[in-house]
């Protein structure tokens, strides 16, 4: 794969965006803070930086490749919510729509109150979760205790009732257990990042009709090209599969996942539209130029301008802010001056946040890749690496500040 690059012809001084390698190099490869990473920047369709750093595998000493495959974990996050979106396209549901309607164990759900004697006393939710909530992470779901910062008996009323995503369950079986749970909140009357996105991929399952990963292959990653997207590395492909490294305590980089023994590399029964999908940056590249371009690529129109318009709005209650509205302490965001909408943050207030890009919607990932949009910029920003947790650098912050920086 060879990307060709004209910052120039993007609209950037060029020598201000070469700053990105410098930084990275300086600051996080030669410290060995993490073994290697890719960065992509394109302006108006025109790539205008494009750099393979450090090692894609520390252990076998193999230099990150320009086709390096990454897990993008919670970067699959937007391109569940896309799919889904493309059948409220079709007219098979309403976002007013309740959950239930397509998983009848949800109609019955309670909301969590509080703990008494040991046991947790419910109640009926003011409203049942729609599927705007699904979308948008209000429904009142949790991540199950897999997230630092929250932990509730809702949570280990998941861990009690053995949801998990894998171990030989289906996308159905698992969002049917899903309605046999409390919710943590009245849906759409507070914001947790939680299984949402993977109940988005049954719901794709159940709606359209077809297997969730055939799904995606045959409506997104076919025609947007993306030929190294999916759930799994094949044989053939396992020279460019990444390790994966996590920071300890101590603050060293230690294996997370060997691409060789890697559980990417078997076949499966669940398929996590929340954080399954491995794939390459000039895949990820393609599926972001769609969006930049309203839902369009080569020809091919994906979603309607005014879908992805939607999406992108912040969904919150009263226009709020994710400083108004989260519970736990993690997501893929800072929380002040942004909002979330059907799939995607964005920022809503450059001083409240703190950064440029007043109008951008963005995700990340667990091993720390991360992307964003900008339409006012005509903008798509793409990094890859393999580091757990995501929160360990600032990466986002950083590379706004060059980028931005580096526009004429």
């Amino acid at each position: 794969m060879t990307i060709a690059v004209d910052a120039k012809a993007a609209g950037f001084e060029e020598a201000k965006l070469a700053r990105i390698g410098e930084h990275l190099r300086r600051s996080y490869i030669e410290p060995e803070k993490i073994p290697g990473c890719q960065v992509l920047v394109s302006r108006h369709g025109i790539p205008a930086y494009f750099d393979s750093m450090g090692l894609m595998d520390r252990e076998r000493g193999k230099p990150m490749q320009d086709d390096t495959i990454f897990r993008i974990y919670s970067m699959s996050k937007p391109i569940t919510s896309v799919a889904l979106m493309m059948l409220w396209e079709e007219g098979r549901f309403q976002l007013t729509d309740p959950v239930h309607r397509f998983i009848p164990s949800w109609r019955g759900q309670e909301v969590w109150e509080r703990e008494e004697g040991g046991q947790m006393v419910t109640r009926r939710p003011a409203n049942p979760a729609t599927m705007q909530h699904i979308l948008s992470h209000t429904a009142g779901l949790t991540y199950g205790g897999l997230l630092p910062g929250l932990e509730s008996p809702v949570d280990q009323a998941y861990q009690n009732l053995g949801i998990a995503r894998g171990g030989g369950e289906t996308l159905l079986e698992f969002a049917d257990k899903l309605g046999r749970v409390p919710l943590l909140y009245d849906p759409g009357h507070k914001w947790c990042y939680s299984l949402a996105t993977d109940v988005c991929g049954a719901l794709v399952e159940i709606i359209s009709g077809q297997p969730f990963e055939v799904f995606l292959r045959e409506r997104i990653f076919e025609p947007l090209g993306m030929v190294d997207t999916g759930f799994r590395v094949s044989d053939e492909k396992l020279d460019r599969f990444a390790a994966c490294y996590m920071r300890s305590m101590d603050k060293q980089v230690l294996l997370e996942d060997d691409p060789h023994t890697s559980h990417y590399r078997h076949k499966r029964n669940f398929f996590s539209g929340g954080g399954g999908l491995v794939g390459t940056t000039a895949d990820y590249m393609a599926f972001c130029e769609m969006l930049r371009q309203g839902g369009q690529f080569n020809g091919y129109q994906l979603l309607g301008s005014r879908t992805l318009e939607l999406m992108t709005a912040n969904h919150l209650m009263s226009g709020r802010s994710l400083a108004q509205m989260a519970l736990g302490a993690f997501s893929e965001t800072a929380n002040e001056g942004v909002g979330f909408g059907l799939g995607f943050a964005s920022t809503l207030d450059e001083v409240a946040s703190c950064t440029v890009g007043a109008g951008d919607f963005y995700w990340g990932g667990r091993a720390s890749t991360i992307f964003w949009v900008d339409p006012e910029e005509d903008l798509q920003v793409i990094f890859m690496t393999q580091l757990i947790p995501s929160s360990t650098f600032n990466f986002r912050g950083q590379l706004k500040n060059i980028v931005y920086g580096a526009l004429k």
